[in-house]
Parts: C-alpha cells; structure tokens; sequence
C-alpha cells in the first residue's frame, strides 16, 4: 500500500521543496526529480510496511519492498562507510569501470535497536524493474528464469558477458558472485550482478564456472546445445584454463550466430557553439548534419571531440584529431571483417588516438605554447563492425547506450572523482563533492603519448539500440539520462527519424545547459535476427597455452575481454610503439595499481572553464619495458612469473626450488621512500607446504636481498600460475 503522505523533496538546495512521489520534476522550481532507488545488502525490510520510512539521522529512505529503498531527499549527501569499514566495499569501488554491469556503493544507512547499531551497505543502479506507479518495483529476473526465453545468439551473449566479468572479479576477490542463480539478473541484454560477494579461503575456478554453466543445458537453444556443452566440458577438464582463451572461444560462437543476423546502421552527427560561447571548439565526423546509412559490412566511424584552450586552438586540436584518427582507422578496416582480431583492432585504435595525441602535442611544441596555452580535445568515437561496436575515449565525452530496457553510460570520465573510486579512496557521490572533481586527468595534446592511456571497449549488439556519443554540452547536469525516453526511445520504436532526435538533443544542451559548446553523434541499430537451422562448433585447437593465447597483442593479464574495460589508467607513463603489442588487460592491471601509487598533483592547468587538466608524476615506475628489453627487478611488472632458484624464505615461510610466485600488484610505500609493497601469489605448480599463504605481501627490499637466489622467466609464462 502506498504512503501518500511520503514526498519526494527537491534536490535544488535554493528549493528543496516537498513533491509528491510521481512528479518529475519539482512543482516549485522545475529542477528533475531524481528516482533514486536502491538495493539495501544483506537486508531484508519485509518486516517493515510498504511505505514506511527508515530514519538515518532524519526520516530519508522509503521501503518499496524487500531490500528496495527509494531515497526521497536525493539532494543530500548520504552517509559514508566509516574508513575501517571501507574493505567490505572497496571491490564496488575497483570495479566502477564495469558498473555497467555492477551497482556502485550509495552509500550507507545506520539503523539502531537499543544499543545495537547495524550498518547497512546502500547501492545505487541495482537491476530493478520500476512499474507504472512509482512503489511498484521489484528485481529483474534471474539469469536462470530468463535463460529459456533467449534466443540462442542472446544466450551466447550473456556468457560472453560472464566470461569477461571473471577475471576482474577474481582479481578483486569476488569471483563467486558469478556463481550464483540469485546474483545474477538479466536486464534486456545486460547481465546485471545484483550485490558482490566475497569468496571463501579458496578461490572459485573455472571449472566451477563451468559445472554452473552446466545447469542451463536443459533450456538452451537446441542449435547451440552441443557448442555450450563442449564449453563446458572443456572448463571442467581444465582445456580452458583462462578467461581469454573462454572468450575467444565463445567469440567463435557470436560470429557464427551473427550470419543470422542483419542489421542497418544510420550515423548522424550534428554540432552547435551554443547560446554563450563565441566559437564552436568542439568538431565532429562525418560533418555535422551529415546522414550515413550502411551495412555492418561497411565500416565507417563517428568521433566527437571537444576542444580545450578557447581562441588559443581548442578547435585547431579537435579537428586535427579528427584528421588523423579517420586516416588511420580507414587503414585498419580495409580488411575484409572475418579477418579482424579484436584485441589487436583496439589496440590499435588506442595507437590511432595516441599519434592524434602526439600530432596535437607535437603542434604545441612547435608553436612553443606552454601551461595554460597549450591546446588540445577530448574525444569518443565508435566503430560498428559487423555485430560487435568498438568504442574508444579520453577525457569527459562520453558514450551512451540506449536500449528499450533502459539508458546506460558506458565510458568513464577521466576526472579527478572517477580516478578517485578507482583507486578505493572515496563513494563517487563524496568524490563528487570534493573541489575540482570534474578536473580532466587525461585530455589529447596535454604531453606526449607516453602519459595518455585511451580506454577502449567492446559491446556485442544483438538487438535494437542507439549509441549516443556527445561531449559535455549536453551530458552536463545529467540531461541525457534525464531526456532518454522521451527524446531517443522513440527513435528505436520508429516513432520519430534520427535527424529529429538529434536537433532535440541540441535544444536541450542549448536551454537547460547553455554554458558549452554541444556536439553530438547518433549510431542508430536495427536488428533483425532468425535461428540458424544448423548447429555451430566450437574450436580450441589455436587457443592452446603458450601459443595463440600468450601472444603479444592478447589479454593475458586479466583473462578479459572487452565489454566495459578499465584501461584508462590516470598516473602512469603510456606504452611507446613497441609497447603497443603488449597484451592489452596487462596494462588494466598496471593502471589501476600504478594509479594507487598517487601522491599529489605535479601541475594543474585551467585550460577551458570549467575543465582543468591534472596530470601527476607516480613515486615509481611499474610500466612494463619495451618487449626486447631484459626482463630484471628493477622493472619489475605486474603478471610476471618470479621462479625461485633454491631455498627461499618469504614472510617467515620456506619455499623449495623451482617455487614459482606471479606478481599481482604493486604499490607505493605508504608511509613514503622508495621501498613499494609487492604481492606474489603463490603458483599452484610450485605445490608448496598447505600451510604457506596464498598471497605473499612484502616489501620491495625483500626481494632485492633474495636477487641472487630468484630469477625472472623472460616470456609470458603466467600458464604456470594458472
């Protein structure tokens, strides 16, 4: 039953006035209503009534249902985890990058019972359903229940999703999350894990994974039956032992599915200076008002860029970019599409993104334009390629997926707040608060490309959709996911044409932004799929170890693939040509433990208002040399296999020869100096005593005092770990 007596107060600070829970926006001042509803963990409230209202320092969250809340003072800051607390939550914060998939930390609600306090984690973007009226909401189905309705490209598609969320959960110690029916929900086309969940002493496998994976047999489409089960038999016996060698093999199964598939692709751009700049910095291609329509056969891209440094050349960088990057990537897509390999395509997108970067940098050098001066854009472009989109960005543009189930940002800003949670410091909600959180981090031009670190991503489109790529002219103040449904959802419904939605979306930055230049790009899918009458094959012969698998270019590092991946790396020096080839989630790892290593800011540069580039010099270097350099302590890198030449002793605890330990991170000192702490995990082929640690954490020094009894394999051995 509902409370009418509940409101929904205005988020407007000079407002806050009290609105009745259906409204939209605030009957006194207009501001959006925001409809925050969250997902309490480890909660249940069913004992509480429909309606009522849990006090957290003052009445706030309401109850919708069992462990649904709906905050109804969304202006307000909500509470933050106690900082001794911040362990339980810092795997949310790891994996913001993969939020498309993952709720983030809202924060926490503090509930007493007499002297009892219990804190209760709060997470925003859990997989809900939100009905009609505003209090009828409940969870998205589960993987399992939805599984029998899917068509069998749908099917393959939700465990290629699985397969690329495993190896950044394990990492993060949270692996088992994706072996459990009631975790993982189903959002149209989206796998959605409802909350994390720590795994025990052991890690999950993947022989697990594939015993779970086994449970879905029953239902699943005849055509692609024996393929799902030779998966699974290959993931029991151990014939897949990596996440990459997985995706790949499920890669063969998309490609074979997609010949049943065919699709027409519209791109239209559209740029305005807007109502308060007296130049339009920002350039776009194809030119704006430009209409392409084309098959998934004919590549072609769409790129937005926003220019930073007013009349001193914002717009010079935007359109030099543009220049370079289109030569380029028309270069890579000349090859017939059966023959690209997606690891190495976005690769070298980055490479294209990185000699735009150095062409702009370069051009500031010459013209000797130093701080302030100095010019340069950010950018996201997309390409559409058969059934995959590859998306690519730097800086605060960004790209939106649009579906009929719902409006998903799949780009990450690279500002100060989003390096912020990356690195486990703060709630996105409190970083935001902090002075200079929108600060760019990253932005073409700023330096040479050995500090730029572009993040590119992958996305397997099997239904209708929209992807949106715009610059911060209109995505500012949340006005994109505020218009969605009434301004692009009827593009996927044939109610309205491209060309229309994209000057609606200019009106919008132009009269509820207004203070920026707004450029925008729509990749418009329409999708039309039929069961194939034949059954499709799985082959694992060229994905053996130390073949194909560990081959530059490959994923070795993490084991993922490329849906949501967190490849911007803040802090850091960027791969030269040569590093270029090196596997490309090897650098995930690098950026994001590279990143933690910040200390403070080495210049700040206020280039365009309100953007400011913050770049930072990290204590020590933990990028991987060049693949011809000799692989010693001294560069010592993430994902290398340290192998023991005699009796050691690590952390009070002996180890035979031939031990073998893989290094999985590496950071600062934390009370300062150059002596950075390392952790070695233990290989289970080096079968030590069951009383030694898993996981080895230790000093730096340490290591140099053992260097004449260790030595450092010089190739990619990172099987033997496996």
């Amino acid at each position: 039953m509902e409370n009418d007596a509940v409101t929904l107060c205005c988020p407007n600070e000079y407002c806050q006035s009290a609105n009745p829970l259906t409204h939209k926006f605030c009957q006194q001042c207009s501001t959006p209503l925001p409809k925050r509803y969250l997902w309490a963990v480890g909660s249940d409230f069913s004992h509480c009534h429909p309606g009522s209202i849990l006090s957290d320092a003052g009445a706030r969250y309401l109850v919708i249902n069992k462990s649904i809340l709906l905050d109804i003072k969304p202006g307000l800051l909500p509470e933050i985890p106690e900082l001794d607390n911040l362990e339980k939550i810092r795997p949310y914060l790891k994996l913001i990058t993969y939020r498309l998939h993952i709720p983030q930390v809202y924060g926490v609600l503090n509930l007493s019972n007499g002297q009892t306090k219990t804190e209760i984690l709060l997470l925003e973007k859990p997989p809900l359903i939100v009905n009609a009226s505003i209090t009828q909401v409940s969870l998205c189905q589960s993987l399992d229940d939805s599984w029998s309705q899917a068509s069998s490209m749908r099917q393959i598609h939700w465990l290629w999703q699985l397969a690329n969320l495993w190896q950044p959960l394990l990492i993060e110690g949270v692996a088992s999350s994706l072996l459990d029916n009631y975790l993982l929900r189903v959002e149209g086309v989206l796998i959605r894990l409802l909350e994390l969940r720590f795994d025990d002493k052991n890690s999950p496998t993947l022989c697990q994974l594939g015993e779970f994976w086994q449970q879905l047999l029953p239902t699943t489409k005849p055509n692609i039956a024996p393929f799902v089960q030779q998966v699974c038999d290959w993931l029991i016996k151990g014939e897949i032992n990596s996440s990459s060698q997985l995706i790949k093999i499920l890669d063969q199964g998309l490609s074979q599915l997609a010949k049943s598939q065919t699709a027409t692709i519209k791109i239209y751009t559209k740029t305005d200076p807007g109502p308060s700049r007296p130049r339009n910095e920002d350039a776009c291609y194809p030119a704006g008002d430009t209409l392409i329509t084309k098959s998934p056969t004919e590549n072609t891209l769409a790129i937005v860029c926003d220019g930073i440094g007013g009349h001193e050349g914002g717009n010079v960088a935007s359109n030099l970019a543009i220049e370079t990057i289109y030569k380029q990537v028309k270069e890579l897509t000349s090859v017939p599409t059966d023959n690209i390999d997606p690891s190495l395509l976005l690769l070298d997108l980055e490479r294209a993104v990185a000699k735009a970067n150095d062409k702009i940098s370069q051009r500031n050098d010459n013209e000797h334009r130093q701080g302030r001066q100095r010019m340069g854009t950010t950018i996201v472009m997309a390409l559409p390629i058969a059934h995959e989109i590859y998306i690519a960005h730097v800086g605060d543009s960004r790209a939106y997926w649009i579906t009929h189930h719902g409006c998903h940002q799949v780009t990450l800003d690279d500002d100060v707040a989003s390096r912020e949670v990356r690195l486990g410091y703060a709630l996105y909600r409190e970083a935001l608060e902090h002075r200079g959180s929108g600060s760019l981090v990253q932005a073409l031009g700023m330096s040479k490309s050995t500090s730029l670190h572009p993040t590119s991503q992958r996305f397997i489109v099997d239904e209708d959709a929209v992807f949106l790529l715009t610059s911060d002219g209109l995505s500012d103040f949340d006005r994109v996911e505020e218009s969605w449904e009434t301004e692009i959802l009827p593009l996927l419904s044939g109610k309205t044409s491209i060309e229309d939605v994209a000057q609606r979306l200019i009106e919008i930055a132009n009269t509820k932004n207004g203070h920026d230049n707004a450029t925008i790009a729509l990749v418009h899918y329409h999708v039309e799929y039929s069961e194939p009458e034949t059954i499709i094959t799985a082959d694992i012969s060229h994905l053996l170890p130390d073949t194909e698998l560990y081959s530059a270019g490959d994923d070795t590092a993490n084991g993922q693939s490329f849906i949501n991946n967190p490849k911007t790396q803040v802090i850091s020096e960027r791969k030269t040509a040569k590093l270029s080839q090196l596997p490309l989630q090897l650098f995930i790892l690098l950026g994001l433990t590279l990143s933690s290593g910040l200390l403070g800011y080495w210049f700040k540069l206020q280039i365009k208002s309100p953007t400011t580039i913050i770049s930072s010099p990290s204590p020590f270097s933990s990028q991987p040399p060049p693949l011809t350099a000799q692989r010693t302590l001294d560069n010592l890198s993430l994902n290398w296999v340290i192998q023991a030449n005699s009796l050691i002793t690590l952390n009070k605890q002996p180890f035979p020869a031939k031990s073998f330990f893989q290094v999985i991170d590496k950071k600062p000192n934390p009370n300062g100096g150059n002596n950075p702490d390392v952790s070695l995990r233990v290989c289970q082929k080096s079968n030590p005593a069951s009383e030694n640690p898993k996981i080895l954490q230790l000093k730096f020094s340490e290591l140099q005092d053992l260097a004449k009894d260790i030595s450092i394999l010089q190739s990619d051995q990172s099987s033997i770990c496996d």
